[in-house]
């Protein structure tokens, strides 16, 4: 019964994550509840989090321990590490869109679907016509309210 199930998960449609949906901790919910399939995890996303958790980041720990969590539900998901690990000079410039790069390459490359959280990625990705699952996240946004506070003034005081 074990073999059915992973000829199943292999039979079903391929997946490449980035690091936006790690980092939001979806992922592995996302699989649990709603996805069955082939995972497949660029190295240079498991670069970009030990980066960030080296660097004391949380963010990096928990993207770490939202992968480790996958290994439990391996009846849904097949996961597989792909991809070069990034040059000094791509970490660096992450920010600039290097490593999403990369991440859209292979997701090309294996006619995969992209899974981000990522508004820049996903349209990046659909316009290389790469078909995306687009995570929309909520932003809390805490709404300062001004106060304006109006004292009157008794003559002769002035404060």
């Amino acid at each position: 019964m074990i073999k059915q199930k992973e000829k199943a998960i292999q039979q079903n449609k391929k997946y490449v994550v980035d690091t936006s949906v790690i980092a939001q901790k979806k992922l592995f919910r996302l699989f649990k509840d709603k996805l069955k399939g082939n995972l497949l995890i660029p190295n240079a996303v498991i670069a970009e989090l030990e980066n960030l958790a080296n660097k004391g980041q949380e963010v990096g720990f928990f993207g770490l321990e939202e992968i480790a969590k996958l290994h439990k539900i391996k009846n849904r998901v097949k996961i597989t590490f792909i991809g070069d690990r990034p040059t000094g000079h791509q970490i660096k410039y992450a920010k600039s869109g290097e490593i999403d790069a990369l991440i859209r390459d292979l997701a090309f490359k294996e006619k995969a679907t992209l899974i981000t959280a990522d508004k820049v990625q996903w349209k990046s990705a659909e316009a290389y016509g790469i078909p995306v699952f687009f995570i929309k996240t909520k932003v809390i946004e805490e709404k300062k309210k001004k106060r304006f506070i109006f004292f009157k003034r008794k003559k002769g005081n002035r404060q």
